[in-house]
């Protein structure tokens, strides 16, 4: 069973429309938050206007917060030495008006956050959003390109495993929320929008 207050994240990947959509239906989910910065795919089937008309066909509804919650963003304050700030990021007011978008959608709807990537550490959707979600209170729940459910706890787990995060001998004393914010922090470094050198 999902418990209250649940978001669950997809990503798109290399998915026919058919197959995302039946990973939609076979979790419930009633509404999309699109939070790709730029809404387009080299498959034609995940633009923005395709998806806001097949969709709702689906009996899921579609809401564009790229602008909100996207990682790639125009306020030159949000990067450093040209990429993203996901901390910066973050404290946009933009940000949270994007957040709190989406805790009003949740109370009626069953969302899921979606963006390009198959795999959750790869993507912002998970290392900058769902992360500030988890933070607020919410279950996150990430559906894998198989189907199956993985929990925002075990998805630190496994960032804990992937960035090498460990705890040291001169940090023994660090707690594991610190341990894993600190994972966060050397993903979102990994893998934060750069912007290209002209």
């Amino acid at each position: 069973m999902i418990p209250e207050r649940s978001i669950f994240t997809i990503g798109h990947s290399t998915h026919a429309f058919e197959a995302f959509a039946a990973l939609l239906a076979r979790h419930g989910v009633t509404a999309v938050a699109d939070v790709r910065s730029h809404p387009y795919s080299r498959l034609a089937h995940f633009h923005r206007p395709a998806l806001e008309a097949r969709l709702p066909a689906a009996g899921v509804q579609y809401v564009f917060l790229g602008r909100e919650l996207g990682a790639r963003r125009d306020e030159p304050e949000c990067y450093v030495d040209g990429q993203a700030d996901y901390r910066r990021i973050a404290a946009l007011p933009a940000f949270a008006a994007g957040l709190e978008r989406l805790e009003r959608g949740a109370r009626t709807h069953r969302i899921a956050l979606m963006c390009a990537e198959k795999e959750p550490l790869d993507c912002h959707r998970t290392i900058l959003v769902s992360r500030q979600l988890a933070l607020r209170g919410w279950n996150v729940r990430h559906i894998l390109a198989d189907g199956s459910l993985e929990t925002q706890a075990d998805c630190d787990r496994r960032l804990l495993r992937l960035t090498g995060v460990a705890r040291t001998l001169f940090d023994a004393g660090l707690d594991d929320a610190r341990l894993i914010e600190r994972a966060y922090d050397v993903r979102a470094a990994q893998i934060g929008y750069r912007v290209p050198a002209v």
